[in-house]
């Protein structure tokens, strides 16, 4: 059995498991074909917890049991996890900088490794006390902080305890389980350090009782292969842009329980594809890096998201106040929603700086993003809008396009169908591709570099 914590009392509550359920033969991952017990992780824990510093930590393992050890032998040292919003060398140092002290620890040799870089050896290699105490971490200690991705400006830090970490997982477990049943492993193409990576294929394995593939697969034969690796039922956590991938690819896949997506709005005709495709359900989570996880819903056959049990939205003007079992405090969101179902259920209306008004008329990003998309030959795009104002405060739209075989002036013919002329992007520029991180997420910063190149 999984826990559920009465999140509730949790504050009454002083010390949590990180491992449940407290079963050392229970399997936590799947490495290498093989399956790793609670008791070997405890053992990996263990030994490298007395390998590390005592300071904060860039957790940029690549390997995810690699990731899941690290994660597990930081806390138990009573630190805390820094998860940049990339792995990219400058998102990097700035956490770094802003946290004088800090390390980083990897599994791997990095040719640009960032300073005070720990390499993890070979956990089979390492030597240990095969006995120990389970692990109880304080509930209000902060064991990560994860950074935003920087699709609306500066990344910022967020702050998670371990008693928020097992309140959402208590959503996130509930929701799985009613579709899939009480057991079941975890195939990710998300990478661990971003907080649907974290939710899914972290603390879920530790807190869930579920076993997670040591691997991110990032191509289809990659994917379908670790897939291969686990038991059933099987649950696929992937993202839009892998998704498309693997239903483009034409690869088959062994039977899978369920598809799971986040990061990105899950395309209506995708999510039929591939249900079509995989014969399996595919759930969609909402949430961000502030509030994890709160709402999902089944996108072929729901428009409305359904809460997760405890969670309250308050609409606001300029957005949504979120109060979720896993927050300390409500927490402001720039989505517009429409409640439904006294409450439980909501539908997304918009983002407030998602909203355009342009000579008394009104328009989406996201809307116009999709009428982008859906112009036959367009593979990737996005419409923005610039900070530059006219004398009049008008902010100007711009595009990117991934479109080989069209030109600009075909595009803008195409739009000009399809949207009102005020909206017209200007300037939209072709590019080979999109600066898209690894969830499919689009920083703000590079796609700004993109549109000032000549």
């Amino acid at each position: 059995m999984s826990i559920v914590h009465d999140i509730y009392q949790r504050e009454a509550r002083e010390l949590l498991p990180l491992l449940d359920p407290a079963d050392p033969v229970r399997v936590v991952a799947w490495r290498d074909g093989k399956p790793i017990e609670a008791a070997l992780f405890l053992t990996h824990v263990r030994a490298v917890a007395a390998l590390l510093p005592a300071a904060a930590a860039v957790n940029l393992c690549e390997d995810r049991y690699a990731f899941l050890v690290a994660f597990c032998a930081v806390v138990t040292r009573g630190q805390t996890n820094l998860l940049p919003s990339s792995r990219a060398p400058q998102a990097v140092d700035e956490v770094m900088q802003a946290y004088p002290g800090c390390y980083a620890v990897g599994d791997t040799d990095l040719a640009l490794a960032p300073p005070r870089y720990q390499q993890l050896p070979p956990l089979d290699a390492l030597s240990f006390d095969a006995e120990g105490a389970w692990p109880m971490v304080a509930a209000e200690h902060v064991v990560a902080i994860g950074y935003t991705s920087g699709s609306t400006g500066v990344p910022s830090a967020n702050k998670k305890t371990w008693s928020s970490f097992v309140a959402s997982n208590a959503g996130n477990l509930a929701m799985l389980q009613a579709v899939v049943g009480e057991r079941f492993d975890i195939v990710a193409t998300v990478p661990p350090q971003h907080m649907y990576g974290m939710e899914l294929s972290v603390v879920m394995p530790l807190l869930g009782g579920v076993g997670v593939h040591a691997g991110r697969p990032f191509f289809p034969a990659d994917v379908a292969a670790a897939l291969a690796d686990v038991p059933a039922p099987r649950v696929l956590v992937t993202t839009p842009v892998h998704l498309r991938a693997l239903v483009d690819s034409g690869i088959a896949l062994p039977p899978i329980a369920a598809i799971v997506s986040a990061t990105a709005p899950m395309p209506l005709e995708l999510a039929h594809a591939a249900e079509k495709r995989f014969g399996a359900p595919l759930q969609e989570m909402f949430g961000s890096t502030e509030t994890c996880v709160f709402a999902s819903r089944r996108p072929t056959v729901d428009e409305d998201w359904l809460l997760y049990d405890g969670v309250t939205l308050h609409p606001q003007p300029d957005g949504t106040m979120v109060d979720a079992p896993q927050l300390g405090a409500p927490i402001s969101l720039a989505d517009i929603v429409s409640l439904s179902d006294n409450g439980r259920r909501f539908r997304l209306r918009g983002r407030h700086a998602d909203m355009l008004e342009i000579a008394g008329k009104r328009a989406s990003l996201s809307d116009l993003t999709r009428r982008l998309l859906a112009i036959p030959g367009v593979l990737d795009g996005v419409v923005m809008q610039l900070a530059d104002g006219d004398t009049l405060g008008v902010h100007r739209i711009a595009a990117l396009a991934v479109a080989p075989g069209l030109d600009e002036h075909r595009i803008l013919d195409a739009l000009r169908d399809a949207i009102d002329p005020v909206f017209l992007p200007r300037p939209l520029r072709l590019v080979k591709a999109l600066p898209r991180n690894e969830t499919g997420k689009l920083p703000r910063a590079p796609l700004l570099e993109l549109l000032q190149r000549d």
